[in-house]
């Protein structure tokens, strides 16, 4: 049985590895461009068909709310204040789905090796 000599591993491994992490620094400068371009966009919730609406940033500040004055009853509080609740919570939902897909245009097609802890 003849005995086949072992290689010594190439230097390919440490290419691909300056490749790899020279495209994750690529992918981080950008996601970093793309988080500070959604922290000044500015995202409109609203509430009651529109009575009640909150402007807020991509950082999720609170810019503006706008209160028709038709939907104001002393007697009625309450209702403003889920009103309110509603508008924000909106804008807030908005601001996390546009997070969501522009963060997801950067990171498709992009395969990660499988590392593990990292599943």
């Amino acid at each position: 049985m003849s005995r086949m000599k072992r290689r010594a591993p190439r230097g390919g491994g440490k290419v691909n590895q300056k490749n790899m992490m020279k495209q994750i620094q690529q992918m981080q400068a950008q996601m970093q461009r793309a988080q500070e371009d959604l922290e000044e966009q500015e995202i409109e919730g609203t509430a009651g068909g529109g009575a009640v609406k909150v402007v807020m940033t991509g950082a999720k500040v609170v810019k503006s709310v706008k209160i028709d004055p038709d939907v104001i009853d002393e007697d009625d509080v309450e209702m403003l204040e889920d009103l309110i609740v509603a508008a924000v919570n909106e804008a807030n939902s908005r601001v996390d789905e546009l997070t969501g897909s522009e963060m997801g245009k950067l990171t498709e097609g992009i395969s990660m090796p499988n590392i593990p802890g990292l599943s």
